[in-house]
């Protein structure tokens, strides 16, 4: 009698649903899952830190709009790739988190690496379950694969004990399900929701359209500019934790301050916005909210609140774009988009000294190599450096921390960005405190030969903290936040990639080209000024 264990029923599972890569760390629990998916088409790329699978996974779930699948083991294999769920969960986007665990039978006995994973893990998803028999192995993948696309996207964690991985049932007891167990519902508008959010902004002087960071993906941003296009109306994406202070939206904070309306399109009313609370909003700016959260419809005050309803808001903008028609402000609208566009007359002339960068300078010549590579995707993460090409580097595509403003995922990003596009250009700019989360990641792109950029901002010191420190305390307590001026880019030569020391702006571009010409990942480390992050405020 033929018969399938319950690691072949993941594993096939998850090929009939649509599965084509997975990012995994090996560990004791989940072998059983190793061996099945031999027999597979899904590849696998194994890394060196469980964070880096669930970084990578959510870099493949926001570039593709499908499930970023990162696998790894119990104990604290799940403890350190569960960890990254925070990024994913902050940028809304779609991750399935498979953890081995301990056998079902052995559980509250000492079990090898026994605990409570989905409890650590739930604060940090959408859902997360252990698999409780061999037969449910299969419902589970389809559940969770749909609810971490579903509504507002996000991660989803499914531990799988081992004592069900490797039990073995007769295969014809089998049902492997297709993408259809997996599809998920739109919530469209009514009718009357659309209609309402129209009458609103014919009723205001200044609207303002704000769209969350499941929108800021490529297809969201085409559908945020093409009501723009139709409404005659500003319409921005927010995904910093930055916030009102995004300098990839210049001086925006000005602009919302000045708003009689805030359309949030999928966009939480939170800590980037400051809760909606004056002076960053005027006390009498009124909301129209549209989310798939019912949570969220009631976090704007009552009295504020001039229309709300239950929608996903891609269908939303789609039928704004339909039916919207034009509601011009054309003076409101010319002054918003000169808000967003602004950027200091004075940055042109920040120069570094002493061997030293300004980031400036930096982003001028990474931002030159990708207006060459138009099919270049741009990471930016790290505290303060991270800021710096938002503001100023144009690219096809970009990747950011995201608004948990949790750093270190850059590298991660980058394996997945480039795995995703092979032969287009991929520079992450990142610090060197962000650098040391996941160096060890340039082995694995060494072993799997997948190019990217990493530009190194290496300013010896935690800058972020160090500019709290001098802000918050004085310049005579500024202590502990100081690195080494570490050869980041020997470190990654020993690992058998490419690196280059920058200490002039005019050696960065050849550096530039040369790194994407050697088809290696490679490591540019820049050494550039102290200097905090951009806060873009017109004089005035």
């Amino acid at each position: 009698m033929q018969t399938l264990r319950g690691a072949d029923i993941v594993a096939r599972t998850l090929e009939a649903l649509g599965v084509t890569r997975i990012f995994t760390l090996s560990g004791n629990h989940i072998m059983p899952v190793f061996d099945a998916l031999l027999e597979t088409g899904i590849a696998l790329v194994h890394t060196r830190h469980e964070a880096a699978c669930v970084h990578m996974a959510d870099a493949w779930g926001r570039l593709t709009g499908e499930v970023g699948v990162a696998l790894v083991t119990g104990g604290q294999g799940h403890t350190n790739g569960a960890a990254a769920l925070t990024t994913a969960l902050a940028a809304e986007s779609p991750v399935l988190l498979l953890s081995g665990h301990a056998g079902l039978s052995e559980l509250g006995r000492g079990a090898f690496q026994e605990l409570a994973q989905a409890d650590i893990a739930r604060p940090m998803t959408k859902a997360a379950w252990t698999a409780g028999s061999v037969a449910a192995l299969a419902p589970d993948l389809a559940r969770a694969v749909r609810i971490a696309r579903e509504g507002r996207p996000g991660p989803v964690h499914l531990s799988l004990p081992i004592d069900l991985l490797e039990t073995a049932v007769p295969a014809a007891s089998v049902r492997i399900p297709d993408r259809a167990a997996a599809a998920i519902q739109l919530a469209e508008p009514a009718p009357n929701l659309v209609a309402d959010l129209l009458a609103a902004l014919d009723g205001a002087e200044r609207p303002l359209v704000a769209c969350g960071p499941a929108l800021c993906d490529a297809s969201g941003r085409a559908a945020m500019a093409a009501l723009e296009e139709t409404l005659g109306l500003p319409v921005v994406g927010m995904e910093s934790p930055r916030g009102i202070n995004d300098p990839a939206l210049g001086a925006f904070a000005e602009i919302l301050a000045r708003a009689d309306l805030l359309v949030l399109l999928g966009k939480p009313l939170d800590f980037t916005l400051r809760f909606g609370a004056a002076p960053a909003l005027a006390p009498d700016c009124r909301f129209a909210i549209v989310d798939p959260d019912p949570t969220l419809l009631a976090r704007a005050p009552a009295e504020r609140l001039a229309v709300a309803g239950l929608a996903d808001p891609r269908p939303v903008l789609a039928t704004l774009t339909a039916r919207g028609g034009p509601r011009r402000r054309d003076a409101w609208h010319a002054e918003a988009r000169a808000a967003l566009a602004h950027r200091p007359a004075g940055w042109a002339d920040l120069r570094g000294k002493d061997g030293n960068l300004h980031p400036v300078e930096l982003c001028r010549a990474v931002d030159a190599f990708l207006e060459h590579h138009r099919d270049g995707t741009l990471i930016c993460d790290g505290g303060e450096i991270g800021q710096w090409p938002q503001a100023l580097v144009g690219a096809g595509r970009r990747l950011i921390n995201g608004v948990s403003g949790t750093i270190g995922a850059s590298i991660p990003f980058a394996i997945a960005a480039a795995l995703e596009r092979p032969g287009a250009p991929v520079v992450a700019v990142l610090g060197d405190g962000t650098f040391g989360f996941h160096m060890a990641e340039f082995d694995t792109a060494v072993r799997y030969g997948i190019p990217f950029i990493a530009v190194v901002g290496n300013d010896a010191r935690w800058n972020a903290e160090h500019q709290i420190q001098l802000r918050s305390y004085g310049s005579e307590r500024t202590r502990h936040c100081d690195l080494l001026p570490t050869r980041y880019d020997a470190v990654v030569q020993a690992l058998g990639g490419f690196g280059a020391l920058v200490t002039g702006a005019a050696d960065l571009p050849a550096a530039l080209e040369a790194a994407h010409a050697s088809g290696l990942p490679a490591c540019i480390n820049v050494m550039i000024a102290s200097v905090p992050a951009p806060m873009i405020r017109r004089a005035g």
